[in-house]
């Protein structure tokens, strides 16, 4: 039990250390090559389909809320921009949620036994369905971001220079 106290305190420390790295991230991902660029198994992010996203995703906690992320909910009319910012956060909350599972290890490594793998496995298991939330939406952010990339353009009648996902 002291064990798993010591690794609750661990987390929560690691946790609130990666929300002020997350804050301080800077917001220049390329969107186009790893480790953001959709893998081909993910389709678009339909493969996140057979796991029923859809139905959860809107259910787990979102620490944009608290922080000074964009929210998911705050795009009633977006703008191009506003898209590609949400694209930039979907890379960082990518980031902060595998590191958290590459932190969980040293809890296994300082006792490696049955309970520090249980711990560990439970902690990390955690933090995949924030990242698969972050694989399944940054493709179709990057698609609307497209599309009002192209009716910019078209309102103005400037050709489109193709640039979303390689910021």
């Amino acid at each position: 039990m002291r064990k798993l106290w010591r690794s609750l305190v661990y987390f929560a420390v690691v946790g609130l250390l990666s929300n002020l790295l997350g804050a301080c991230i800077p917001r220049r991902f390329r969107t186009d090559v790893f480790p953001f660029r959709p893998y081909a198994f993910e389709r678009g992010g339909r493969f996140y389909d057979r796991f029923r996203i859809r139905k959860w995703k809107s259910k787990v906690p979102d620490m944009s809320k608290y922080l000074h992320a964009l929210p998911r909910k705050a795009l009633t009319d977006p703008s191009c921009e506003q898209v590609e910012l949400l694209v930039q956060e979907t890379c960082v909350a990518e980031i902060i949620h595998t590191a958290l599972i590459l932190l969980s290890l040293p809890v296994f490594f300082h006792e490696p036994d049955l309970e520090s793998a249980l711990i560990v496995i439970v902690y990390a298991a955690g933090n995949v369905p924030f990242i698969m939330i972050q694989r399944y939406n940054r493709p179709r952010l990057l698609r609307l971001a497209a599309r009002l990339e192209r009716t910019d353009a078209v309102e103005r009648e400037e050709p489109v220079h193709g640039k979303v996902g390689a910021v």
